[in-house]
Parts: C-alpha cells; sequence; structure tokens
C-alpha cells in the first residue's frame, strides 16, 4: 500500500453524553498521538439540529457523512489506508463503507465497543445517533445516513459489548451475529477464532474506547463497568494483525477535558503505529500531505 492517512473527525453531534463537546478535542489529542503520519481533518462544526424521524442532529449528521464521505474517496483515489480518529461513533459510516466497497465479502469488521450500536430510529430511547452506527451499517438506520453498501451480519464481530438494550437483544438473537463479551477474553484466540469463523480475510477495526473497563479509563460519555483491560484491547489488536489483512482502524468517543494525558493511549496508538505501519513495511513511512486540509 502507497501509506496511510490519519483522518480526524471531531463530530460530535451524534452523542448523547452531556460530555459531547469534549469529543472535539479528544480527536485532536487522539490524532496527536500519530506525528509524522498524513492527515486531513474533515469539518463538522455545524451546531446539531432538533430531533427528526428520530434521529437528533439529523440535518447536521447528514451534512457531516457527505464531508467524511468526500474525504474518504479522495484518500481511496490514492490508495491509501485509513485511519479514522472521531468523533463520536458515527464517524465510522463512510470509512467502513469504503472499506467494504474494497474487500467485499471477505471483510469482517471487529466492533470493540461497551454498547452494540445496534439501535434503529424507532428503538433508541435517546434518539442519539451513535447508538444506531452498526445498525445503520447493516441495513436498518435513518434512510438518510444509510451507507452505500451494507455489511451482513455474518460480517460482525462485536468485542467486548455488554450494555444492550432489549430490542438489541433480540436482533443480536435473531441474526445470530457473533458476540465475544468481556469475559470471553480469558481465551487469547477467541476473538480471532471467531473472525476466521467468518471466512473473512481482511477486517476493520472499531474502536470505542468504552469497551475500555472504568476502572482503567473512563475519559468516554458513556462508561460501563466490566470491561476489557488495557492489555486486552492492545493484545486482541495485535493478534487480529497478525492474522488478518487491516482493512482500516477507527478510534473514538474520547471525551478529553485537557486535564490529564493517559498512557494507555500513547500505549494503544503506539500498537496501532506499529499494526498499520506493518501493512506498508514494502514501501516505508507515508509522506505527509501537503493540501490545504493538512495541520
Amino acid at each position: 500500500m502507497p501509506g496511510i492517512t490519519l483522518l480526524e473527525v471531531p463530530q460530535w453531534q451524534g452523542s448523547g453524553s452531556p460530555g459531547a463537546h469534549r469529543l472535539r478535542r479528544g480527536a485532536a489529542e487522539l490524532a496527536g498521538l500519530f506525528p509524522g503520519t498524513a492527515r486531513v481533518r474533515v469539518a463538522t462544526d455545524g451546531m446539531p439540529t432538533r430531533r427528526r424521524d428520530g434521529v437528533v442532529a439529523l440535518d447536521t449528521l447528514v451534512a457531516n457523512l457527505r464531508a467524511i464521505r468526500a474525504a474518504c474517496a479522495d484518500v481511496r483515489s490514492d490508495g491509501r489506508m485509513l485511519l479514522t480518529i472521531g468523533g463520536d461513533c458515527g464517524v465510522d459510516v463512510a470509512p467502513v463503507e469504503s472499506a467494504l466497497a474494497q474487500h467485499g465479502d471477505r471483510l469482517a469488521v471487529v466492533w470493540f465497543d461497551a454498547h452494540a450500536d445496534l439501535n434503529t430510529p424507532a428503538s433508541s430511547p435517546s434518539g442519539a445517533f451513535h447508538g444506531m452506527v452498526l445498525r445503520t451499517l447493516l441495513g436498518a438506520g435513518p434512510p438518510e445516513l444509510a451507507p452505500v453498501r451494507t455489511l451482513r451480519p455474518e460480517q460482525v464481530v462485536l468485542a467486548g459489548v455488554r450494555a444492550l438494550d432489549p430490542d438489541e437483544r433480540r436482533f443480536l438473537a435473531e441474526q445470530s451475529i457473533r458476540h465475544v463479551p468481556p469475559s470471553g477474553f480469558a481465551d487469547p484466540t477467541a476473538l480471532t477464532d471467531e473472525v476466521a469463523a467468518t471466512g473473512a480475510n481482511a477486517v476493520y477495526l472499531h474502536i470505542d474506547l468504552d469497551v475500555l473497563d472504568p476502572d482503567e479509563f473512563d475519559a468516554v460519555g458513556t462508561p460501563e463497568p466490566g470491561g476489557l483491560t488495557r492489555h486486552q484491547l492492545v493484545d486482541s489488536v495485535r493478534a487480529l494483525a497478525a492474522r488478518f489483512a487491516i482493512a482500516g482502524v477507527c478510534v473514538c468517543e474520547y471525551e478529553s477535558d485537557g486535564s490529564r494525558h493517559p498512557e494507555l493511549l500513547t500505549e494503544l496508538a503506539g500498537t496501532l503505529r506499529t499494526v498499520l505501519d506493518g501493512r506498508t513495511a514494502e514501501t516505508g513511512t507515508p509522506t505527509r500531505r501537503t493540501d490545504e486540509r493538512d495541520r
């Protein structure tokens, strides 16, 4: 591959957290942990609009998705891999659909998250889009935010999910979506084996930081007890990269208040740099782009 481009998407309007505005600072801090990487920042600063068709800030999110798609298309046209930094989980619609366009049925999406994000506008208690993202990618979300191509349930592996609404539980059971709960990470091969069972040869990693146990990291809007340890998350990323091609990565939902710079994030970023650099070993370190969107 010619290289990697970091896509910084400081979207916060899809979050239902009272501290959602902190996601903008969080995205900037996370992006700063990848120095020397080609970087594009997508402008997503519009004020959230009212709830419409069951989704808070739908009009704002539609405009943001249009901008994210344009950035993804530009990066992919150069043959580069996307490292997406959010913002809320909603930033990942366009990057996942882009990876799906490239890898098709041979792609698996590993959804590291405390939540399944499988609500619909009708079932969501809050109307916050970050709780509907994966269901949208599976084809049953808000029509105006629908992906160009949808995932099949058998392409998805939930990792570390532990907080599910009733409709999400029913959907998981009906669709037989693969799921490795936090307790399953006691077996170091459980996650990679579940991904292998999908038949995939490439994997997209969605990493919502609330997958971590709040005793280790709580700078998120919706912390849930009983999560992964930092070592379980980092070791899982390494194991997946050792067994499958990495089709893209998203890290999101960091609500920074500027008071600390967690060592955990530095460790995770270092792991991702190693993993992603390994996918481009034949071409060397990507050079920095010099267009008007770089900072």
